[in-house]
């Protein structure tokens, strides 16, 4: 298997598996290679490299002409395949170069979804429907990674989480500022103005001790002269803390507020009047430096940019 492998790998031509559609078709040699614009030799000749390669017969002769045989229907099944995606990929690259089509692949951190990539990205979808577009959302530190390998085209997140930022250009959009969230069902505080030591004796759901939110709240929770919890949750998942949230009147957590924000309108979280010490941390544009953009890419980046200057 691995030979055969192999020997397609480096002597397998598209023009053969044209010949075998041309065959199937025509079910004459004869009219296939009329077809594809072949002397009969020739295309006797490309079957014969064709079968030797496979190291098995293809078609058998009948009083109908050439029927593939079990071998044969095998081979013509991908090669019809192989055919259907080169036809799409070059309506694909027609699609890019026409700035209509093509794929668009974007990394983002949890608090610029809702009012920053997702407006966009209905415009953006709106004016490209034949665009295909993936969203991940994760950290900055493993979004950056996905961008090194090649596997997303620009990342809305921090450049700075890097142990080498000089790698990327960075162009700033905005903050990312925090709340402190109950579940909906958490009894309304009286109070117009919070503390955390006021929370005290309730249990946090916290993010993961690698995740720039968990040392942020750490050093809140110093300066507030309070430890971190012993005994928290820990979830980097806003529908698992969300869900946490709700199921228990005793927990509180952190959020971007642009999230919770996006759940006290459902009626599913509170934002308590809590203020915190330290300055919203900022986000941004990251794309690979020395990096070729896609059209979509500079479209979706041009996008942000404007809806940044608006904000």
């Amino acid at each position: 298997m691995k030979n055969t492998l192999n020997v397609l790998m480096s002597r397998l031509r598209m023009r053969q598996l044209q010949l075998l559609i041309a065959l199937d078709d025509h079910k004459s040699l004869h009219k296939a290679a009329g077809a594809m614009s072949m002397t009969q030799s020739a295309a006797s000749k490309a079957l014969h490299e064709l079968e030797s390669m496979l190291e098995a017969p293809l078609f058998e002769r009948a009083k109908s002409g050439l029927i593939p045989n079990q071998f044969g229907h095998c081979v013509i099944r991908y090669a019809r395949l192989l055919a259907t995606d080169l036809t799409s990929l070059c309506q694909d690259l027609a699609e890019i170069r026409s700035g209509k089509g093509g794929r668009l692949a974007i990394g983002t951190i949890m608090g610029a979804i809702p009012d920053v990539v997702v407006p966009i990205l209905d415009e953006l979808h709106g004016s490209q429907p034949n665009l295909s577009i993936e969203i991940v959302e994760d950290t900055s530190a493993r979004l950056l990674m996905l961008l090194d390998e090649g596997r997303l085209d620009l990342v809305i997140g921090r450049s700075i989480v890097s142990d080498e930022p000089a790698r990327y250009h960075y162009r700033p959009l905005g903050d990312e500022p925090l709340s402190v969230v109950v579940g909906y069902g958490h009894r309304r505080m009286a109070a117009k103005q919070m503390g955390l030591q006021d929370l005290s004796g309730y249990r946090w759901v916290t993010y993961p001790g690698h995740m720039p939110l968990h040392a942020l709240l750490e050093r809140e929770l110093d300066l507030a002269g309070l430890s971190m919890p012993a005994n928290p949750i820990s979830t980097a998942s806003t529908f698992v803390t969300v869900a946490l949230l709700q199921h228990s009147a005793d927990l509180v957590s952190l959020l971007p507020t642009d999230i919770a924000e996006l759940f006290v309108r459902k009626k599913m979280l509170r934002i308590l009047p809590v203020t915190l010490k330290s300055p919203s941390p900022t986000f941004g544009i990251v794309t690979r430096k020395g990096g070729v953009l896609s059209p979509p890419a500079q479209a979706f980046i041009q996008r942000l940019r404007d809806g940044a200057r608006a904000r």
